[in-house]
């Protein structure tokens, strides 16, 4: 073991020692913790509430009955932020009533804003940041001796490999498992590597062993997460009598199916890919295995190519299209969704124009679309004026809109009449006769219930659907 590990070892027997002296002190406390943004933060809050376990505490899904509220918060948009003010402005109520109440902020905009959270507006006791979690019951204890507590450093090392996540999921099928922390790509637009530091991959066998601990426990589906899954990356180092250290390395594809290989019966997805990365590699190991489901979500931002070389995505329009013929060459069945931004700085109006095109020379199954709000520190904020009116950036959007909702419904239209292969996650939202879950290309399927339990695979042929929804029969 190297210097820097046996310190980062030490370091975390420290921090073992300090949770097992506090946890006398914090037993019987409850917890709540509310998560925001994308499904890492959201993974993010079940490593909170495991370490916060240890201390003591115990999860609660009422927050006027606890004694520790946590934001999991989201940075990307500006709108995520408004939110988080809103949701701790009413948590501040509570408080009133119960002055002991602690009351703090995780994620992403905790190292941006602690210092208006924390002393200009008075809204949070503690503050932390995305690689602060295990110094969270240290956090709170001192609250308790009357101190603001924060902890916003970022780590080179961090990725929370050890640590068993408790789920706060409701329907016990799926899971989120994180093979990654951070970001090196450092997109114009972007936040994330200010908030979420450099990029780490976690061990490999850590991963599977989460994987199989999840499968024996029930679950059916997990959802591999990173900021860029493709630049998944782990060094084995092997020793052996001629070379000292040879190393090996394992990459997405490779990690996908050791995964894969866990059990036939457990459904693999993953997010986010990075259209510079995504290999032919990553491909075919999806289909070779029928368990990874055929759906990838590679997101776009923009079609123009002056319009992606100022977001500093790292590629063009034509090698955009070159990975989206890959997809279809070799899985000609798989489900494809994106993210796009209306109204980039500079952006014109043919520029949008050439978005709308790609859109509908791609036809995506899905997609999330926003119209751009400058985040601050990012390299936009600092280099482009956001000179496209509010407006404008609205009117453009609800085009893109318009356009993606027709193919949504196009691509649904597709599945009517076909089986498709459905894990149940529970029963509908709007009828407990139905149940719901997803297919391989990850459209919710809705049918009446025959008897089959959450966790289930059933066949469901699609009589009819909606832009967002496929309604249909169990058949044999």
């Amino acid at each position: 073991m190297n210097t820097e590990h046996q310190l980062l070892g030490d370091e975390r027997q420290g921090e073992a020692t300090m949770v097992e002296q506090l946890s006398d002190k914090l037993t019987g406390k409850k917890l709540y913790v509310e998560s925001y943004g994308c499904q890492m933060n959201f993974s993010d809050s079940e490593i909170v509430a495991s370490i916060m376990a240890q201390a003591g505490f115990e999860t609660t899904r009422n927050s006027e009955e606890a004694d520790v509220i946590l934001l999991n918060t989201c940075a990307i948009r500006d709108n995520a932020e408004q939110r988080v003010r809103n949701r701790l402005t009413q948590f501040q109520k509570d408080k009133r009533e119960n002055p002991n109440k602690i009351i703090g902020v995780l994620g992403c905009m905790a190292e941006r804003l602690k210092s208006q959270l924390l002393e200009e507006e008075k809204l949070v006791d503690l503050v932390a940041g995305p690689d602060a979690y295990r110094d969270l019951p240290n956090l709170v204890h001192e609250v308790g001796t009357g101190q603001k507590a924060v902890n916003v450093l970022l780590s080179r090392e961090e990725t929370y490999a050890e640590i068993t996540p408790v789920r706060l999921d409701t329907n016990g099928v799926s899971a989120f498992i994180s093979i990654m922390r951070g970001c090196d790509n450092m997109c114009s637009f972007c936040v994330v590597p200010f908030t979420r530091g450099r990029e780490r991959s976690r061990d490999p066998e850590s991963i599977v062993a989460e994987a199989h601990d999840l499968y024996n426990r029930g679950y059916r589906e997990v959802t591999l997460l990173g900021q860029n899954v493709d630049s998944y990356r782990w060094n084995i180092t092997k020793k052996n009598e001629i070379i000292d250290a040879e190393k090996e390395t394992v990459n997405f594809a490779q990690l996908l199916e050791k995964v894969a290989l866990v059990n036939p019966g457990l459904r693999i997805r993953f997010s986010t890919s990075h259209p510079k990365d995504m290999t032919d590699d990553v491909l075919h190991t999806m289909a070779k295995y029928e368990n990874i489901c055929e759906y990838i979500h590679l997101p776009v931002q923009s079609g123009n190519s002056d319009v992606l070389h100022r977001m500093n995505r790292g590629y063009t329009r034509e090698w955009y299209f070159d990975r989206i013929d890959a997809i279809r060459r070799i899985m000609p069945d798989c489900a494809i969704s994106t993210d796009i931004i209306a109204g980039f700085c500079g952006e014109t109006e043919a520029e949008h124009q050439d978005t709308v095109s790609l859109m509908q020379a791609v036809k995506y199954d899905f997609a999330y679309m926003f119209f751009y709000s400058e985040r601050p520190k990012t390299l936009a904020a600092r280099k482009f004026e956001d000179d496209v009116p509010e407006v404008e950036k609205k009117r453009r959007l609800t085009e893109i809109i318009d356009v993606q909702m027709a193919h949504s419904l196009i691509s649904n239209q597709k599945a009517v009449g076909k089986i498709h292969k459905v894990l149940v996650e529970g029963d509908s939202r709007r009828s407990s006769e139905h149940q719901c879950g997803r297919n391989t290309q990850n459209v919710m399927c809705v049918f009446p219930k025959k008897g089959n339990k959450s966790g289930d695979y059933v066949n469901v042929k699609v009589t009819e659907c909606t832009a967002a929804t496929l309604l249909g029969e169990i058949v044999e």
